[in-house]
């Protein structure tokens, strides 16, 4: 890389200091990433980690099983309409600040849900979890953003960011069995607050100061349309689940939210100081990272989601035994995501690398679909699961990698906000996609005359197929709008075109 291009990197993305750059702060960028990650891993893996105890906490507070999915969904509206919004606040206010406030308020959040006397609060608590999460996780990836500027380590910071961001969802499966099994469902909230505790204390002492940056207005306009907007889109894909596409109260909010959203499109295109650039996401090879972290999230949340659903319905596991079997999810991630970034990303660039991680997993996903109602979890569910985890870390860390590379320093929380926004929105919509064709087949194989557990394993099959299909979809569509390697591998200076 020339000097030239370092000194027009370091212009461009260096972190946002006080005064000049300090020494000090320079030396304590890795614990600041340990905060980062606490954060981000925090933030995703509460959008699972009560899946495993929601029966306990049905129980105790008695709310009724059509009740029960809107303690995942209150969540996931609050954090995916909301985040855009966040975002901008993080480059407004300043984003070590609005980082440590979303933390306080995260704890204070689950400290409230973990000590719900009813349904009514656990549910508020969700809510505020979810908007505090807005405010912080794109905090935490504009600050990973703007203080990992060198391409070596801007690899390995993204590595270990990706494999959080992609595992945390199996970890929060595992943390969900363990505390459930020896604590109670209680602790799958109240955990939140020594994750919030450690982060905020290495956030304040690692994290360097942080101004608000000028010529950045708030949106207030834009920030409307867009929360309605993806607040209508994951509620009417959550009704879905409940209801079909058929009904009035799907296919009624979805249609709202694509009209909202083409309003925030026309309201961004002509603002001077709009929510979300669209410089941002029509750059292709950010673009493609987006839609590439979109399918990566509807993947995980539904392999996720149909693997707990598999070990403890059809095999029989306990919430321990679900959460120690998950592993090999988390550990392929992590592995994936750390090696793909910090040893192939330099070489191979994302153009290369993204779509064959698509395809790996497609593979993974197809594995899943042999898994019968008898079969053996070594064979049967461990390997395919680990081939879905190889290819979902290699997608997830590069393209958050490419994601955010090469924006403004004053764009960064709307562009950290927008592949935010891409991982949770493709979760929230991709799962509600998937239970609907579940539903769907596991009806049919039922009234073929299958047994009931032959036929949940049938629906089970039906959604390992729709991912299969979703990845190669992706894998194409991604290799066509990425650019040569040169322009979305890590280590080049001028891969990252300026916009």
């Amino acid at each position: 890389m020339s000097t030239a291009t370092q000194t027009k990197q370091g212009k461009q993305s260096g972190p946002v200091m006080a005064g000049s750059p300090d020494p000090k702060w320079a030396a304590l960028r890795w614990w600041s990433m340990l905060a980062i990650g606490m954060s981000q891993l925090m933030v995703v893996l509460d959008a699972t980690i009560m899946n495993v105890a929601l029966p306990s906490a049905q129980l105790e507070l008695n709310f009724s099983d059509t009740l029960r999915p809107w303690v995942i969904t209150a969540y996931a509206l609050a954090f995916g309409g909301l985040l855009l919004l966040g975002g901008r606040i993080a480059d407004l206010m300043g984003r070590k600040q609005i980082f440590l406030i979303g933390l306080i308020g995260f704890a204070v959040a689950s400290a409230l849900g973990g000590a719900a006397p009813t349904f009514a609060v656990l549910l508020a608590a969700r809510v505020l979890q979810g908007i505090f999460a807005a405010l912080l996780a794109p905090a935490a990836l504009s600050l990973l953003t703007t203080t990992f500027t060198d391409p070596a380590e801007r690899g390995k910071a993204f590595g270990i960011y990706g494999a959080l961001a992609g595992a945390g969802g199996a970890v929060g499966l595992l943390l969900g069995g363990v505390l459930t099994e020896f604590m109670t469902w209680r602790w799958t909230l109240y955990v939140n607050i020594a994750f919030a505790a450690v982060a905020f204390i290495v956030g304040v002492v690692a994290i360097a100061p942080t101004r608000r940056e000028h010529g950045v207005k708030l949106d207030i306009p834009g920030a409307i349309f867009a929360t309605l907007g993806f607040f209508a889109l994951v509620f009417g894909f959550a009704n879905a689940e409940e209801h079909g596409f058929g009904a009035i109260g799907t296919w009624g909010f979805l249609a709202l939210g694509v009209v909202l959203l083409a309003v925030f499109v026309l309201l961004q295109r002509r603002g001077k100081s709009p929510l979300l650039p669209l410089h941002i996401v029509v750059h292709r090879d950010r673009g493609a990272s987006m839609l590439a972290i979109f399918v990566a999230g509807a993947v995980i949340f539904g392999v996720n989601l149909y693997l707990v659903y598999y070990l403890q319905i059809v095999l029989g596991f306990s919430p321990l035994q679900t959460g120690v079997a998950v592993l090999p999810l988390c550990l392929g991630i992590m592995v994936s995501a750390i090696v793909s970034t910090s040893v192939l990303m330099p070489k191979l660039g994302a153009k290369l690398l993204v779509p064959v991680g698509m395809t790996v997993s497609a593979v993974g996903s197809a594995l899943l679909m042999f898994a019968k109602a008898d079969s053996s979890y070594a064979l049967h569910v461990a390997v395919p699961m680990f081939i879905v985890a190889i290819g979902l870390g290699a997608i997830i860390s590069s393209a958050m990698s490419v994601g955010t590379l090469g924006v403004d320093r004053h764009h960064a929380g709307a562009a950290s906000a927008a592949v935010n926004a891409s991982q949770q929105l493709g979760g929230s919509i991709g799962l509600a996609v998937l239970n609907t064709l579940v539903a769907g087949a596991t009806i049919t194989a039922l009234d073929g005359g299958e047994g009931q557990l032959e036929s949940l394993v049938s629906g089970y099959s039906g959604a390992y197929l729709a991912c299969a299909v979703l990845l190669v979809v992706g894998a194409v569509v991604t290799a066509l709008m990425y650019r040569r390697r040169e322009h979305t591998a890590v280590s080049t200076g001028e891969a990252a075109v300026h916009m």
